[in-house]
């Protein structure tokens, strides 16, 4: 088992390292000599890969939980590790905790960046940069898709209901899956470009601005971030921001049949209503405290919030200007995140269902004490197992941003930066509040702890909390 986690994590990094001579590419066509730091890291990864390979060359085993659970985080170290090679031999002279911070923020898709000089910045290290947003968003939703329902966590275990989805070998559903899934990925982000080029931006910018919009990452190519565009380049990127937070199962359903009634989910009419209220409130508020024309505050609205909901983290303006109740309504946003089973992070939509559903229940047991009533997803009946994962998960979530908050705040931040840090590590959102982490901020002036922190809440965040928590327990390693 340790073996085979190792084969496969020497293969993922081998595999990622192929894709770093894409930036070299990039550098040499403009003469920048950062080329030759992705050569080195090609040279540098692809070697240790091919040595892990095969030192640990074995018939994988029958696939089990604690080797699903193995895998899951082996993968994600993994590509954390390789992602930051790059950086660290670049120009930027980034330390190895910058590196790590970067790297881990691109491949969750969490958008939090230390870095600064954006514009004038070559485009190996943009690309790379995106590459890994883009990468992970993909990883997201196989993770999602294809392994975390056999590890009963996270959200697609809901689904396995559907014949696609009953069988308790993941490997089993990877050749049905896998063309479809790159398909579907790969066609709504070539959309995402020609959509983009189609308002002006450049076809660099918008490669680039594709890859962190489908994997709802936000990693820019300008320090403005979404700022240094206008309202048609808003409108593209805040459609294909709620294309990639929406169930790719259901997408994918619809694709095949070619039938758009089979997208429908319960997780979609909810996302969507939950996404139109709060930037209607949000564009009252912030017309009520700027001067800017009502149609700008309304297209500001909707991409900040979908921006925020979806975890993707672009920002265009310095929403905390919009008033006490438009920076209440982007706290709360912060929490949310879009469907299971798609490049988002937050609690996720479903979770809000079943915590909603399972009140009501609770509420009516209070009436009618001796009444029985069930706990409905849709028109399927949500089993006790699955109430009690999302009330685990909650918990473990808000006792994860609580201890983030206070380790934060013992590395001297404030208590709005360490909170609002924590939440955006956790969600994998990427901007917080304040003026240090806040949408005209980034995260460079925190110490080396700081950030140490936040890569860990990240990974916990993208990784379901308790899919890496389980590895701190004595149960697992058979004590």
């Amino acid at each position: 088992m340790y073996l085979a986690t190792a084969y496969v994590c020497g293969s993922f990094g081998l595999f990622l390292s192929i894709f770093m001579l894409i930036p070299m590419m990039a550098d040499l066509l403009v003469g920048n000599d950062d080329w030759q730091s992705f050569l080195a890291a090609f040279v540098f990864v692809g070697t240790a890969g091919v040595l892990l390979i095969a030192a640990t060359r074995r018939e994988i085993p029958p696939f089990s939980l604690r080797f699903g659970f193995l895998l899951v985080n082996g993968v994600w170290a993994t590509g954390s590790l390789v992602g930051a090679v790059p950086l660290l031999l670049s120009a930027e002279g980034l330390s190895f905790t910058d590196a790590m911070f970067e790297s881990v923020s691109g491949l969750t898709a969490t958008g939090g960046t230390i870095l600064s000089g954006l514009d004038a910045m070559p485009p190996g290290i943009l690309l790379w940069r995106s590459l890994m947003q883009w990468f992970g968003g993909l990883g997201i939703i196989a993770m999602g898709l294809l392994l975390l329902p056999f590890l009963r966590v996270g959200g697609m275990h809901i689904y396995r209901m559907e014949s696609s989805l009953q069988t308790d070998n993941p490997f089993s559903r990877f050749g049905e899956f896998s063309g479809a899934l790159v398909s579907l990925y790969v066609g709504l982000t070539l959309a995402c470009i020609l959509a983009y080029v189609a308002t002006g931006m450049s076809l660099f910018d918008a490669v680039n601005h594709a890859m962190t919009t489908i994997s709802t990452g936000g990693f820019s190519t300008h320090d403005a971030s979404m700022g240094a565009y206008g309202n048609a380049t808003l409108l593209v990127s805040t459609v294909f921001m709620i294309a990639g937070a929406l169930p790719f199962i259901a997408l994918l359903k619809a694709a095949v049949t070619g039938n758009p009634k089979d997208a429908f989910e319960l997780q979609i009419p909810v996302l969507l209503s939950i996404l139109a209220v709060l930037s209607l409130v949000v564009a009252l508020s912030a017309i009520a405290h700027t001067d800017d024309a009502a149609l700008d505050m309304f297209v500001a609205a909707a991409f900040n919030i979908t921006s925020i909901v979806t975890t993707t983290g672009f920002a265009s303006q310095d929403y905390t200007l919009w008033g006490p109740l438009a920076v209440s309504i982007f706290l709360l946003a912060t929490f949310l995140g879009g469907a299971a089973g798609s490049t988002s992070g937050g609690i996720k939509t479903y979770r809000l269902i079943i915590l909603f559903q399972s009140f009501r229940s609770a509420l009516k047991e209070l009436v009618y004490p001796h009444g029985i009533f069930t706990v409905r997803y849709g028109d399927v009946e949500v089993s006790s197992y699955t109430i009690r994962s999302v009330a685990l998960f909650t918990a473990a979530f808000l006792g994860l941003l609580l201890f983030s908050t206070i380790a934060l705040s013992a590395t001297g931040l404030d208590l709005l930066t360490s909170f609002t840090g924590a939440l955006t590590a956790l969600t994998n959102v990427g901007p917080g509040l304040g003026d240090i982490i806040g949408p005209a901020g980034n995260f460079s002036s925190l110490s080396d702890a700081a950030k140490w922190i936040m890569i860990i809440a990240m990974l916990l965040g993208r990784l379901e909390i308790l899919t890496v928590l389980v590895l701190i327990s004595p149960t697992f390693w058979g004590r």
